[in-house]
């Protein structure tokens, strides 16, 4: 099986899962049944989370590893990562602007998810001999709801999570923007990130703790300000960039330059979808490092909670795509090597205007009738000095290429190349390179070089990814320890951080667009475990808010 055939097999099962309308529509169900049942709790505690994470409501005496702010801040570093740089671009390339609008929903219903997830994980913790917590959406399953299997497969799919949201994803990225950026080689990247990886997460969460309230502050910083410079400078597409994100929210992206327009239905599953890989609420990972907080009552590190999507999707993701919209890279074709994953041979001469409709329905998965049809080619390629001489199209990231060169070892190839419902039967050696539009992390760094900083905005992409991801990566390998703790016993952490370290280095040279569809699956095998969960502990949700505020009030003498 090549990678063309696993990606296909990996996007299939992703279809069915985590692409699915119905995993979409259980995430934000779960979202806005919790806002409304405890009368939208992300408005009416959003100051006292603000108070809380400032310490006025810290008490001595408290049990846990980590202060709120260091809690937040390895929760953070686990959710600000590729999904604010490339998730935003990816999202916004397969849905246009209005999957930033569902991004932003997501967001907001999540701010209610992980505050309920968080607080009823945090109250079933539980505590080593040596005095550590653990906690996560697995330990109230066991605790509370005494369903040991559901916590075992909650775990399990932790395990998978944490090589497929905070592993393979984030060493891919860094690697290709570090590539694109400075010239520096996937495996050299790799290799190297791999020692400093292991070394920080073999000192355990108090080492992490340290390390990420120091990179999260430094690595918002450096990025919005580079965004904000693309957006001043081009402050005369703020507001057209506004309307484009809410004109199509209820029809679908309609096509612009390269962008061949997506449907509502698509844009709408590619925000939400993306939405969760950025901020996570709902997928069981934040409440794991928020465990060992120091918390006198769950409720409390609940609150802290409530920030992490409003930080992560509501503030940095907005500015990515305002980044990306007023910069108006995002529908332009330019300069790349193809992705084979991306890259489809099609017959005959293929153009937008008289095949629009046919490429919409090809692209968003519809039947299109009455139109002129697209094939895919199968055939003998023939090419003549890196120029294609068969009566063929190139499309390649749902666009159509152009300028199109094909090169094997690195020189102009010349021959014959065979090809099987537009894939290639042998894709070893050959490379395809041309302009046609760009997604993921290569996207946002096109976009920084248009801001005050030229043609050095994408050092900015290059190091906040750098910083980003590689945080990230590091809460996930804590996130999997806990989960291999609960299912086998603390003294096999230390194999799974051995093959946590040689993943981390292998993903740096594996194709992007499976990556990333990969990260789909493990986030759906982790998410419905916990959103049962939560729903079903509802009633003990809603208790623990009315004994918080009874708390907070006897403690402190206030109201929340």
């Amino acid at each position: 099986m090549d990678l063309v055939q696993l990606n296909d097999l990996l996007a299939t099962i992703d279809g069915y899962i985590g692409g699915s309308s119905w995993f979409v529509f259980a995430l934000l169900g779960t979202g806005i049944f919790f806002t409304v049942y405890l009368k939208f709790p992300q408005i009416r505690f959003f100051k006292h989370a603000i108070d809380v994470v400032r310490g006025k409501f810290d008490e001595e005496g408290a049990k846990g590893d980590t202060s709120h702010f260091q809690s937040l801040a390895t929760a953070l570093s686990g959710t600000v990562g590729t999904g604010n740089i490339a998730g935003v671009a990816f999202a916004i390339h397969l849905g246009g602007p209005a999957a930033l609008f569902w991004m932003l929903v997501t967001a907001a219903l999540g701010m209610t998810t992980k505050f309920v997830e968080v607080s009823l994980s945090h109250k079933y913790r539980e505590f080593a001999e040596d005095g550590t917590a653990s906690g996560g959406p697995m330990y109230y399953m066991k605790n509370k709801l005494n369903m040991k299997w559901m916590a075992a497969l909650f775990a399990v799919a932790a395990i998978i999570s944490s090589f497929g949201t905070g592993n393979m994803p984030q060493v891919n990225s860094i690697a290709s923007s570090l590539k694109a950026t400075f010239g520096i080689e996937e495996i050299v990247t790799g290799a190297v990130l791999s020692v400093l990886l292991g070394l920080i997460i073999l000192g355990g969460i108090k080492r992490i703790a340290k390390v990420t309230e120091k990179l999260v502050p430094l690595m918002a910083i450096i990025y919005v300000i580079g965004a904000l410079s693309v957006i001043v400078m081009n402050y005369e597409n703020i507001i057209p960039s506004f309307i484009s994100i809410f004109a199509d929210v209820f029809t679908g992206s309609s096509a612009a330059g390269g962008f061949l327009g997506a449907s509502i239905a698509y844009a709408f599953n590619r925000g939400v979808n993306r939405g969760l890989f950025s901020n996570e609420a709902g997928q069981g990972s934040a409440p794991i490092a928020h465990a060992a907080a120091k918390a006198e009552h769950p409720v409390s590190e609940g609150m802290v909670a409530i920030l992490e999507p409003f930080i992560d999707t509501i503030i940095i993701c907005s500015i990515t795509g305002l980044t990306l919209l007023s910069s108006g890279v995002w529908n332009e074709k330019h300069q790349n090597d193809f992705s084979f994953s991306d890259m489809v041979i099609m017959e005959g001469e293929v153009s937008k205007e008289v095949h629009g409709t046919a490429l919409y329905e090809y692209f968003n998965g519809g039947q299109g009738l009455d139109v002129v049809p697209v094939n895919e080619f199968t055939g003998t390629l023939t090419v003549e000095d890196g120029a294609i001489t068969s009566n063929t199209t190139i499309l390649h990231a749902r666009s159509i290429a152009e300028e199109v060169q094909v090169f094997k070892e690195g020189q102009l190839f010349t021959g014959l190349i065979e090809v099987n419902e537009g894939r290639l039967q042998d894709q070893k050696g050959y490379t395809f390179s041309g302009k046609s539009l760009v997604h993921s992390a290569p996207l946002t760094a096109i976009a920084f070089n248009k801001g005050l900083f030229g043609d050095y905005g994408q050092y900015i992409v290059a190091i906040g990814l750098l910083l980003f991801a590689f945080s990230t990566a590091i809460s996930w390998s804590y996130y999997g320890g806990r989960s291999v703790t609960y299912l086998f016993g603390v003294k096999y952490v230390n194999y799974y951080r051995v093959l946590y370290v040689i993943g981390f280095f292998l993903a740096a040279i594996i194709d992007t667009t499976i990556v990333w569809t990969f990260a789909g699956i493990a986030i759906a095998l982790m998410t419905l475990p916990n959103l049962i969960g939560i729903f079903l502990l509802r009633k003990d949700m809603k208790d623990s808010i009315a004994d918080y505020r009874s708390h907070v009030k006897e403690v402190f003498g206030k109201d929340i």
